[in-house]
Parts: C-alpha cells; structure tokens; sequence
C-alpha cells in the first residue's frame, strides 16, 4: 500500500503546512496542487525524494509542473491546479482530461473547496485549501493494488 497527502492552495501559509510534518514525513508521496507553487517547493525542501509540486493560478512564481499523471500500485493519477479546466462550474473537462491521459484519479484544487466526486469512471479529488482565511483541509489517499480510498481530513 502506498500513501499519498494532498493539499492545495495553501497561500503562504507555511504554518498550516508545518503542522503536517508528521504525517508528511510518514506518508509515501506529498502532492502540493498549486497556489503556492513555492509552498510546495518549501514543502519538497523538507521531503525531496517525494514531493510532487503543481503549479496554480496564482503562481508567479513557476516552481512546480503544470500537470502530471503518476502511476501508483496500477492507479493512474491525473494531478492539476484545476483552474484550466474551469472546474468552479464543472467537472465535466477535468474528467474528459483525465481519461484522455488513461486515468481512473483526478487530484484538483483551485476552488477551496473539498470534495470527492466520481464521474463517468474517474473519482475527482479535491482536498480544499490550507489558506489562512478558511477552513483547513487536506486529503489522505491510500493506494493498494488497482483500489484507490480517500478521506478529506478537516483540520
């Protein structure tokens, strides 16, 4: 089994990022989706070897990838800001682009807001914000064997 943290959105709120060292330094992969691609770059300082960092909106600042498709245990993961693919209205482009990249995953940000949808074969995930101007989330994801678990942590 593999584990994956995602955030997104954290805005310079490294202190909502520290408070996941923990858990960062036990899971298998971190997974930062933008706005700030730096948050994400100060994040992969501490844990080099497997943070993944995308780059939003709101970055400036390019540290990280535009999109990624990773393969974890025979899941493929399609990862992105989210903003490109208007998913404040809808979820339907987001979900065509993951399964043009033969995804089954989609990891989104961009709108603050957590959530975890499946359509049309694709679970779509987003694991809210770490901004300091609402409330905190982030996304814990456990990959075993083709199967794939979510849970939105609240902090």
């Amino acid at each position: 089994m593999k584990s994956l943290i995602v955030v997104s959105d954290s805005h310079r709120n490294r202190a909502a990022l520290d408070s996941l060292d923990g858990i960062f330094a036990e899971c298998d992969y971190i997974v930062h989706l933008g706005d700030l691609s730096t948050d994400g770059g100060y994040v992969r300082g501490k844990y080099p070897q497997k943070t993944i960092v995308i780059n939003g909106n709101c970055d400036l600042d390019r540290v990280g990838e535009d999109e990624k498709v990773l393969e974890i245990e025979g899941v493929k993961i399609f990862m992105c800001h989210g903003h490109r693919y208007s998913v404040k209205q809808t979820l339907y482009k987001l979900c065509e682009a993951a399964k043009q990249n033969g995804c089954t995953v989609a990891l989104y940000g961009h709108t603050h807001c957590a959530r975890v949808d499946e359509q049309d074969g694709v679970k779509l995930i987003n694991p809210g914000n770490l901004s300091r101007y609402s409330q905190n989330s982030y996304c814990y994801l456990a990959v075993h064997e083709g199967k794939v678990v979510e849970k939105i942590v609240q902090l």
